[in-house]
């Protein structure tokens, strides 16, 4: 499959977008590719300083030149869906398969009709290269980096729905006052209350900086849409389905921090995320 730029076209739901790529309207017909392969990731992490260990599950797909890749929670899916899932035609994925790995097949073919490097190079996007170091050196400036897209006020409320550590840390250091938000936490690393009903926070913030964790659990629509409906920023920082957030940008999500697989914490080596923003901020 050679690298395309199609048409954009902006979509308003993720399943109006599966639908979209499945008619071409974003590039092949995906009933003429096949996803190469299916791999499945387990790991955990706890860095230096905190008392959190964070467990991920991804599967992810290759098709083609490209890799796409979806978080789920454990117990979702289990390792057989490599054997049972590579090889398949990809509107079978997109029409068939569990909830992720639909998501991480429409991210691969997303992924593969518009490359982020390729926005990258043509000025779309913004490449931020994160440093060679230690896994919390990386963190923190793939943190910083995702906080530097919120343009807020001194003091403004701040949606975290996913929480991660050093990215509650640099929010607060971008003047904002976090509302974490998180189906597995229930305080952060400084003993802030973790609330599980994301539509908490969703009323009360100025701003909302949600994870691609959101495409994973079927959240993310409502999270789209009533940002939309309040007309305040969203902030999609996304190793899961960066491609998918992408199709949302002028469309509720505001600004996107696109890290395309392999993700920083499985290399200790220089790798790139994209920084996209919508024209007006709106």
């Amino acid at each position: 499959m050679t690298e395309t730029i199609p048409t954009r076209t902006t979509a308003t739901s993720v399943d109006g977008l599966v639908e979209a790529v499945l008619a071409g309207e974003h590039g092949p017909l995906p009933s003429e590719l096949v996803a190469t392969s299916v791999f499945w990731i387990h790991h955990g992490t706890r860095l230096a300083g905190g008392d959190t260990t964070y467990l991920n599950q991804y599967v992810l797909v290759r098709l083609g030149g490209s890799f796409g890749g979806c978080a789920f929670e454990a117990g979702e899916i289990d390792p057989s869906i490599c054997r049972d899932s590579s090889g398949t035609r990809l509107d079978v994925l997109l029409r068939e398969a569990p909830r992720p790995l639909r998501i991480a097949a429409l991210d691969a073919y997303l992924s593969e009709v518009r490359p982020h490097r390729t926005a990258g190079a043509a000025g779309e996007a913004e490449p931020v290269t994160l440093p060679t170091g230690t896994p919390e050196v990386r963190a923190k400036a793939r943190d910083a980096a995702i906080a530097g897209l919120l343009d807020i006020e001194e003091g403004a409320e701040v949606g975290l729905i996913g929480v991660v550590n050093p990215l509650v840390a640099a929010i607060r250091e971008r003047g904002g006052r976090p509302l974490p938000c998180d189906l597995n936490l229930r305080t952060t690393q400084w003993g802030d209350s973790v609330t599980a009903d994301m539509h908490e926070v969703l009323d009360r913030a100025e701003a909302v900086v949600a994870t691609g964790m959101t495409l994973s659990n079927g959240s993310f629509d409502t999270i789209l849409d009533r940002c939309r409906s309040r007309g305040i920023p969203l902030v999609v920082y996304a190793q899961t389905g960066s491609a998918v957030a992408r199709a949302f940008l002028g469309s509720g999500v505001t600004a996107l921090s696109a890290e395309p697989f392999p993700f920083s914490q499985f290399s200790a080596e220089e790798t790139v995320l994209y920084r996209y923003r919508t024209v007006d901020g709106a």
